[in-house]
C-alpha cells in the first residue's frame, strides 16, 4: 500500500529580494501619507486660558530660530509657490496702507537684538498678557506654520521683499502655509511655549530668506515708521 502523500508546507511570503529596503520603505512611506490628515487637521483650536495665566513675564528663548518639527509631515509651500503669491502682493502693495504695523500692541519690550547670557538672541521680546492678538508686521506668505522646536509653535511669513518674519512662542495661530496675509492681520496670540519663561512673543527677520543674515527687527520697524516701546 502507498504511503500517504506528504502534506504541502504553506509557504510564507517573503519581502521581493534585494527590494526588501524598497518594500519596508513603501511600507513606511504609506503609513505616514496615510497619517498627514489627521496630523494637518483644520487648524489648531483655540484653548481655553484660566486668570491666574494672564500677566507679563520676562522672556526667555533661544537665540537661533527654531527648525520645524515633523518637518516630512508639516513641510511648508514650495519656493516657487511663495514666489507666485508673493508677485500678486508686489502689484498691489501701493494701493494699501499700512504696510508695516508693531507686531503687538501694548506689548513690552524685554529683549533686543543683541548678545544675552553669552550668546546672540537673533530678534526681540514683546512682553504681553498670554491671548494678546499677534498681527503679520508686512504683507506676506505664510510659509510654515506649527510646532517649532525651541518656540512650541511659529509662524514664518515671507515679505514681498524676500525677508523672512518668524514668530514665535504663541499658544495657537489662525493661519497656514500658503496664506496670504496683510499688514495688521492677526495671524495668532500671544502665549508661553517652547522656552520661555513668560508670555511673549519672539519676532525675528531674516534678509532674503530663512537662510539669509539675521537683522535687528527694531531697525526694520524703524525705517518704515513704527517704533517699538
Amino acid at each position: 500500500m502507498a504511503a500517504p502523500a506528504a502534506k504541502r508546507r504553506r509557504r510564507l511570503p517573503r519581502p521581493p529580494g534585494r527590494r526588501g529596503p524598497l518594500w519596508l520603505a513603501a511600507l513606511v512611506a504609506g503609513a505616514v501619507v496615510a497619517g498627514v490628515p489627521a496630523v494637518m487637521g483644520g487648524g489648531p483650536a483655540e484653548i481655553s486660558i484660566s486668570a491666574a495665566e494672564y500677566g507679563l513675564g520676562v522672556a526667555s528663548d533661544i537665540g537661533l530660530t527654531g527648525d520645524m518639527e515633523d518637518a516630512g509631515v508639516r513641510r511648508g509651500i514650495t519656493e516657487a509657490e511663495a514666489q507666485a503669491r508673493l508677485s500678486e502682493l508686489a502689484a498691489s502693495r501701493a494701493a494699501r496702507t499700512p504696510t508695516t504695523v508693531r507686531p503687538v500692541e501694548g506689548a513690552r519690550l524685554t529683549t533686543c537684538f543683541c548678545m544675552r547670557w553669552g550668546t546672540m538672541h537673533y530678534g526681540i521680546d514683546l512682553a504681553a498678557s498670554l491671548g494678546t492678538p499677534i498681527a503679520a508686521a508686512t504683507d506676506g506668505v505664510v510659509i510654515r506654520a506649527g510646532r517649532a522646536s525651541g518656540y512650541g509653535n511659529a509662524v514664518y511669513v515671507q515679505d514681498a521683499d524676500g525677508n523672512v518674519h518668524v514668530y514665535g512662542h504663541m499658544r495657537y495661530y489662525s493661519v497656514r502655509a500658503g496664506d496670504i496675509v496683510h499688514a495688521g492681520d492677526q495671524i495668532a496670540k500671544v502665549g508661553n511655549e517652547g522656552q520661555s519663561t513668560g508670555p511673549h512673543l519672539h519676532y525675528e527677520i531674516h534678509r532674503g530668506g530663512m537662510t539669509g543674515r539675521p537683522i535687528d527687527p527694531e531697525d526694520f520697524l524703524a525705517e518704515r515708521g513704527v517704533s517699538v516701546p
